[in-house]
C-alpha cells in the first residue's frame, strides 16, 4: 500500500474552500494508496512525475517516484509517497503545473514541505 501525504497549506485550503465536501475529496485522494496508479499524467522533472485527480472543475495535483511507479506491480509499491501539492480550476490548471515544474527544479521534492 503507497503512502498518501497533503500538504498542510493545501489541507487547509480544500477545508476551507469545500466544508462538507472536503470529506469526498480527502476519500478520493487517499484511494491512491490503495490505486496508486490512478490519476492523469501532465509531466516529469528529474524522474518525479507531477499528476492530477479531478473533482468537478477542480485539479488536485501530486507528485510521485515516477521510476517505482512505472516499474514495479501494486504489491510493490508499499514504500511509494504520493504528496498533494496543489489545487486549480481549469483556468489556472497551466500555471498551476509550471508553478510545481519549477519548485521541483529550484528546490525538488521538498519544496513542498
Amino acid at each position: 500500500m503507497a503512502k498518501v501525504e497533503i500538504a498542510e497549506p493545501l489541507k487547509n485550503e480544500i477545508l476551507n474552500k469545500f466544508g462538507q465536501e472536503s470529506k469526498i475529496i480527502f476519500r478520493k485522494m487517499y484511494s491512491l494508496e490503495e490505486n496508486p496508479k490512478k490519476g492523469n499524467p501532465l509531466g516529469q522533472v528529474a524522474g518525479i512525475v507531477i499528476k492530477e485527480l479531478k473533482y468537478k472543475s477542480y485539479r488536485f495535483y501530486f507528485i510521485t517516484d515516477g521510476h517505482k511507479l512505472k516499474i514495479m506491480s501494486l504489491e510493490q509499491l508499499s514504500d511509494l509517497l504520493i504528496k498533494f501539492v496543489r489545487i486549480s480550476d481549469k483556468k489556472s490548471q497551466q500555471k498551476t503545473i509550471n508553478e510545481i515544474k519549477d519548485v521541483l527544479k529550484k528546490v525538488g521534492r521538498e519544496g513542498f514541505g
